[in-house]
């Protein structure tokens, strides 16, 4: 409630990303704090080979450049999926690029996959895997296409940001989904996706480190039969899982925010308990389709302890929010982790 009243008076007045910015660096300056404030009880899983402390964890999108795991681990979150990261560093779209939506709880982003680059974001990780609490963290990498690659060299992109990040990822999940690169949804198609998953594949196989498992995320904004088309080539080729859904360019008649702020926001992913619904409608077509032949990441809309719960329920190996925690607060993860045993 204290942080509800804090968010009402300060936060919601406030530029968005600036807030992100002053929260994330509270966030890595007060790990020793919050590691005994947020302690969660470990209910280890394995997923993919991989041993997670329990199933919820933080989804790509807000720590883009593995500067802050060990502080969200300690929050409360069981793993944290870095990036999105492009082979190349870029600087994102230009600001404003992030808006509430406070009365849905919702967030709209073009950010742009800003972020430093893999070279960058690899030293950072090594540095990181250097150290005990480092070796122990579980760290997803996402990665996406640099905005200046052409679609017909977009496999070779993916296959450079895969060769200098997977020695430090315990799993890769290649982002296809986002709305805010130009033209990248369209590398969900299976014939322009298969040579990218599976160019990025054999990198994953043969990092000298290990296999490392490998995700492909999707947009909840896919017919119902482009989906079962991705579940059927993920299976085809041998991919570990699929990580659904992303944000979604779609903007429902019910959403509560007033029409003029909506479209004041303009175009950019929307995110928050208003993708909920089809997040979840998506992951259990894909459980459906897939039986237990892949791992699901389910994530879109998760907002409280039941959205963790049904998720659950309908096949997920691995919860992840995002746009809850910006809401919900400090205690958010130590919160719904617990409700992921």
């Amino acid at each position: 409630m204290a942080y509800d009243a804090l968010f009402d008076s300060v936060f919601a007045r406030m530029d968005p990303e600036r807030i992100h910015e002053r929260a994330f660096a509270a966030i890595r300056a007060g790990r020793p704090v919050t590691r005994l404030a947020y302690r969660v009880e470990p209910s280890p899983v394995t997923v993919m080979g991989i041993e997670f402390p329990h199933r919820f964890g933080l989804a790509a999108g807000f720590d883009k450049n593995a500067r802050g795991v060990l502080g969200l681990l300690a929050l409360g979150f069981g793993h944290v999926e870095i990036g999105t990261v492009t082979a190349k560093p870029q600087p994102g779209n230009e600001r404003p690029r992030l808006f509430r939506l406070v009365d849905d709880h919702a967030i709209v982003n073009r950010m742009g996959f800003n972020n430093d680059g893999a070279a960058v974001v690899a030293s950072r990780l090594h540095r990181l895997r250097g150290t005990a609490a480092g070796r122990r963290a579980v760290i997803g990498v996402n990665i996406g296409k640099t905005k200046v690659v052409p679609a017909e060299h977009a496999a070779q992109d993916y296959v450079e940001s895969a060769r200098l990040l997977a020695p430090y990822a315990d799993y890769l999940v290649v982002n296809v989904s986002s709305p805010n690169t130009p033209g990248l949804r369209d590398l969900q198609a299976v014939e322009s996706l298969e040579p990218i998953l599976a160019a990025v594949k054999a990198v994953a196989d043969g990092n000298h480190a290990g296999r490392v498992p490998l995700v492909v995320k999707i947009a909840p904004d896919l017919a119902d039969e482009d989906v079962d088309r991705v579940t059927d080539l993920v299976l085809a080729l041998g991919l570990d899982g699929i990580s659904a859904t992303n944000t979604t360019i779609a903007r429902p008649d019910d959403l509560r925010t007033p029409r003029s702020i909506v479209e004041a926001a303009g175009a950019g992913g929307l995110s928050g308990p208003v993708l909920a619904d089809r997040a979840l409608e998506v992951l259990r077509a894909i459980r459906s389709r897939a039986g237990d032949g892949l791992t699901l990441i389910g994530v879109g809309g998760v907002t409280d302890e039941a959205d963790v719960r049904a998720r659950i329920e309908a096949g997920a190996d691995l919860v992840q929010g995002y746009t809850g925690f910006v809401y919900g607060g400090p205690s958010w993860p130590s919160r719904l982790a617990r409700a992921a045993r």
